[in-house]
């Protein structure tokens, strides 16, 4: 993800607050920079979303609306709309006189998102065409996680494995499941972070996404698509006893 904004949105998002919406010295907003306003909570949204998919934002940890809005280069009021749909998602929940916090999974919502990935995953696996061009994708994650694994470096493994099955997903050609699933892996990798041991959830998949992808490039798509049925109930047992340990 590259620096956001741009300086242009940077001074639409600034003057949100200002009741007059003159930059200053400025002229009004025409409709076309008002509708770029508009869009800017979602964007901003996106990016919280990704910090969360990269596991850079954990479970339960306080968010610092000044500290974003300066790292943003945006107004408070675009941020609190970001905020605002996050918490929508379930990936935020807000606490009166305390502010804003990552969510912390549910055991409800944990078994439902490994419910929803076999249903999306492994469909898009048994029908994927090996030559997609989501399976060098496939292959690019799973060679950086190695390179990651060799290193101990549990958070890049991580990082990697969601990109591993994004790129899944990607093989059904459908923008709207590739929108869906960037919040049910935002949500997914919260799960994640309520182990105390990333290498215990992380070390083992780095090998079956590599079978996984041994089957799609022979062509036994049905094969990588059992394989990865099992390869989530698996995971789901892993994630769901750390919860109940801290629970």
């Amino acid at each position: 993800m590259g620096r956001f904004p741009s300086r242009v949105i940077r001074d639409i998002a600034a003057a949100m607050a200002r009741p007059n919406g003159r930059a200053p010295g400025g002229p009004s907003f025409s409709m076309a920079e008002q509708d770029t306003i508009s869009a800017l909570a979602p964007r901003l949204a996106e990016e919280i979303r990704g910090r969360v998919i990269a596991g850079e934002l954990k479970p339960g940890q306080r968010l610092s609306e000044a500290a974003l809005s300066t790292d943003f280069a945006v107004s408070r009021n675009s941020l609190r709309e970001a905020f605002r749909l996050l918490t929508k998602e379930g990936l935020l929940r807000h606490e009166p006189n305390r502010g804003m916090f990552v969510a912390t999974p549910s055991m409800a919502s944990i078994i439902d998102i490994y419910r929803v990935r076999r249903m999306i995953e492994c469909q898009a696996l048994a029908k994927a065409y090996p030559h997609h061009p989501a399976v060098a994708r496939m292959r690019s994650a799973v060679e950086a996680a190695r390179i990651a694994r060799g290193e101990k470096a549990w958070g890049l493994v991580g990082s990697q494995n969601m990109v591993f099955h994004a790129a899944i997903v990607e093989l059904a050609d459908s923008q709207r499941l590739n929108a869906f699933y960037a919040q049910i892996a935002a949500e997914l990798r919260l799960s994640f972070g309520l182990l105390a041991d990333p290498e215990l959830l992380h070390a083992p998949y780095v090998d079956l996404n590599a079978g996984i992808l041994e089957h799609l490039e022979a062509g036994r798509p049905q094969e990588a698509a059992t394989m990865l049925e099992g390869y989530l109930t698996q995971s789901e047992r892993t994630v769901l006893a750390a919860f109940s340990r801290i629970g």
